[in-house]
């Protein structure tokens, strides 16, 4: 099972069959005439999935504002398959905001980005989405990141709880490190937009691959 999951993400990684679907399997059948299955994917695998693919070709693919890209879906399976907790949320996982049809939160808010200027296709980018509880979202409404997030430090120095549960420095840590947020989010306005994505989509990368290879 794992083999045909790994097998599977490979093409949607890839976007293998996103051309000349029929040219494309005819050639992958024809391969496997002379090899098994097994055998011919580990060898698209090895062509395919090199190390230029997650440092560079992956990336260039999440510059997209396209939510139903497969790359988006990727990575949140890898959430999925980590159990992690949903973005600022301390008990709820990525799972189960999923399944209960929680909120895709833009981190820099799309109403904030709008005022300065931003475009649909900028301010939509998966680069900037985060599956969050729907009231955590609310509560963050148009606020700068440099703004939300400094009172998100203030909530776990003990402060008044603003949004969701996370109280400690290590919690809001991990549960940055665990939505690939960069390290400087706390000093980033729309000035710094364009940066956080390029940024982002390094981290967000990382965490598909090693979701890849861990299956």
């Amino acid at each position: 099972m794992k083999n045909w999951l790994k097998d599977g993400l490979c093409i949607l990684l890839t976007s293998r069959y996103s051309g000349s679907l029929e040219s494309t399997i005819d050639y992958d059948i024809k391969q496997m005439d002379s090899k098994s299955v097994s055998e011919y994917l580990q060898s698209v695998e090895e062509a395919e999935l090199s190390n230029a693919f997650w440092d560079s070709g992956l990336i260039q693919r999440l510059d997209t504002s396209v939510a139903s890209s497969p790359i988006f879906h990727v990575y949140l399976a890898s959430m999925v398959k980590a159990n992690d907790k949903g973005f600022l949320s301390r008990d709820i996982t990525v799972s189960d905001i999923i399944l209960y049809k929680g909120d895709i939160h833009h981190i820099f808010p799309k109403n904030y980005l709008k005022k300065n200027m931003k475009s649909r296709s900028q301010y939509n980018q998966i680069a900037n989405y985060v599956i969050m509880q729907q009231e955590i979202n609310i509560a963050i409404s148009n606020k700068s990141p440099d703004k939300y997030f400094n009172e998100i430090k203030d909530q776990c120095n003990g402060g008044n709880k603003k949004y969701g549960g996370i109280d400690t420095i290590k919690e809001l840590e991990v549960n940055l490190n665990v939505h690939c947020i960069p390290d400087n989010i706390f000093e980033m306005d729309v000035n710094h937009f364009e940066d956080f994505l390029k940024e982002r989509r390094k981290l967000m990368s990382a965490k598909m691959k090693e979701y890849y290879f861990s299956l």
